[in-house]
């Protein structure tokens, strides 16, 4: 049966390994050495703690001659900068550096926060500052209140613009964020059970959401701070805001909203709006579910939504919607383990295809590779090796346009039946994950063309984390012991090694190449074969599952 009873035994290798890939972007062989032998509430708890980012904001190198440096705390307007995609994209490489500077929860959960409350970075969002605020906003609230984060959503600049609320007036009302807040946002629809009624809202629910919204504007100078986070929000324009009374459907008790006429009268509204949504049960397991989806499994079966999903919910809950005390419960449960079935054809181990952003994150991080800082080179940071080769070239041919997702919806690896991550993998994304490996082995960008500033040294690793690499059994064992899921078959570890030692040959040829290398520092030969046996582990099956 589902349990959400914690794990009762420490963590082994296999176990360390699962809850690593689910929870970061960022662990080393030393750091899963350390999990390992952890109860599964203690490794979960060391990461929720988080310091702070090492990049406090985007730095911009271009254009040369005059650089924008430090663009985002400028006193310049918004759309008065140069260069607004580049510097979107200039965001995305802030964030990803900063995830890849820690081993904790905070980073995936800010993803996550995405993928609830998606906004895309080239697709509607405006100036690439409101872009930063609201990448900004995700990350102060990581470990905190979905609650929250769902009211104080409605005035962020990036949200405003991307959903179009900046235009919702009284007199001219403008739907779309009404709609996606309860269809995407929040309750999510339910069954339809007659004309525009979708059981969890009908239509007339997001006509009078609309107007709860109305007057929400965008504010173009960043002026308005917010007193909880510090960072630029929105407005209320009082005389663009509809002051009567809201009257909700069946669906929410025929609640009525009464019309408030101030600005502190309006944020009342809002509040009694936000309060209402989430008094609703369901509105608490759409959340859940989202979680589960996002941490443990795409799908799952009546077990699952009655022994984990609901007494999840009630967590939520009972805690008055805190993320936390959900996510360490689930991350810390039998059932996350498998721990708590038998049937090893609905294993959660192995069960997810990483999304090219885990794939990406992963790799880097394992393999420990040296790109350039950020802090001391900028230029080849932030243009040339992650703007011109994993933000135009990388992501675009793996499936996803990092924080630009397919649809207001989101990518459709998190909401999108049948396929869920399985969008992830088509004839389509195999060329972009299969050169990512091969780009940073051969330090060129090998989808496109050009130099990406960063390359990855299989030599060193193998020297550096196999304890015993003159024998290549053992070599292939511990590498894809690191790497994969779950342990590989004779038959497999035999393929892998034919890349260290030929067919025909023995065993005592990779051992004599390898100490060879050790007395003459000569890394000709076992560089070759080990770049090969690299790239083909990771562009193995076993790699792109998680």
């Amino acid at each position: 049966m589902a349990s959400l009873n914690p794990l009762g035994s420490n963590l082994d290798l296999r176990k360390a390994k699962h809850l690593l890939r689910r929870t970061t972007f960022k662990f080393t062989k030393e750091q899963l050495d350390t999990f390992v032998g952890m109860s599964a509430t203690a490794a979960v708890n060391s990461l929720t703690t988080a310091s702070a980012n090492t990049l406090p904001e985007p730095y911009d190198p271009l254009p040369i001659e005059s650089p924008d440096g430090f663009w985002t705390s400028s006193s310049e307007l918004p759309n008065s900068f140069e260069g607004q995609g580049r510097k979107r994209a200039q965001v995305t490489a802030w964030w990803w550096h900063n995830a890849m500077q820690q081993t904790t929860l905070k980073h995936k959960l800010s993803f996550f926060l995405h993928t609830s409350f998606p906004v895309g970075k080239d697709s509607g969002v405006g100036a690439p500052t409101y872009f930063f605020d609201h990448i900004n906003f995700l990350d102060f609230y990581a470990f905190g209140n979905l609650k929250t984060v769902a009211k104080k959503m409605t005035l962020d600049n990036g949200m405003l613009d991307y959903l179009d609320n900046t235009q919702n007036n009284k007199n001219n009302p403008n739907e779309n964020y009404a709609r996606e807040y309860l269809e995407l946002h929040t309750i999510l629809k339910g069954e339809q059970i007659g004309s525009d009624n979708y059981t969890n809202y009908t239509e007339v629910d997001i006509q009078q959401a609309a107007k709860v919204f109305s007057g929400l504007k965008k504010r173009a100078d960043r002026s308005d701070i917010d007193p909880d986070t510090n960072i630029p929000m929105g407005y209320i324009n009082v005389n663009q805001h509809d002051t009567n009374d809201k009257t909700f459907s069946s669906a929410f008790g025929n609640q009525v909203i009464i019309g408030r006429e101030t600005e502190t009268e309006i944020f009342e509204e809002l509040d009694d709006f936000v309060e209402m949504v989430f008094a609703q049960p369901e509105t608490a397991k759409a959340y859940c579910r989202k979680l589960y989806r996002y941490f443990v499994r795409s799908e799952w079966t009546e077990e699952v939504e009655t022994d984990i999903i609901t007494p999840l919910a009630q967590i939520l809950i009972d805690n008055d919607y805190e993320i936390l005390p959900v996510v360490t419960t689930l991350l810390s449960s039998e059932h996350f383990y498998d721990a708590d079935d038998n049937d090893a054809t609905d294993n959660i181990i192995g069960s997810i295809i990483k999304s090219p952003l885990q794939l990406l994150s992963e790799v880097c991080s394992m393999f420990e590779l040296e790109y350039p800082d950020p802090s001391t080179d900028a230029l080849f940071y932030y243009r040339n090796f992650f703007q011109n080769f994993i933000h135009n070239r990388y992501f675009p041919a793996a499936g996803m346009e990092f924080f630009n997702p397919d649809s207001v919806a989101g990518y459709q690896a998190y909401y999108q039946e049948p396929g869920f991550d399985r969008n992830w993998f088509s004839s389509n994304t195999l060329i972009g994950r299969y050169k990512l490996i091969e780009s940073l082995i051969e330090g060129r960008n090998t989808i496109s063309g050009g130099n990406i500033y960063a390359q990855l040294d299989t030599v060193a690793f193998v020297k550096n984390k196999i304890a015993n690499a003159s024998d290549p059994n053992v070599l292939v064992t511990e590498i894809t012991d690191l790497l994969y899921p779950e342990s590989i078959d004779t038959d497999r570890t035999l393929y892998f090694k034919r890349f260290l030692v030929d067919e025909g040959f023995q065993d005592y040829y990779w051992t004599n190449v390898w100490l060879q290398y050790l007395n003459d520092n000569d890394d000709t030969t076992v560089r070759t074969r080990l770049d090969a046996l690299i790239i083909a582990m990771v562009n193995a099956a076993e790699f792109q599952l998680m």
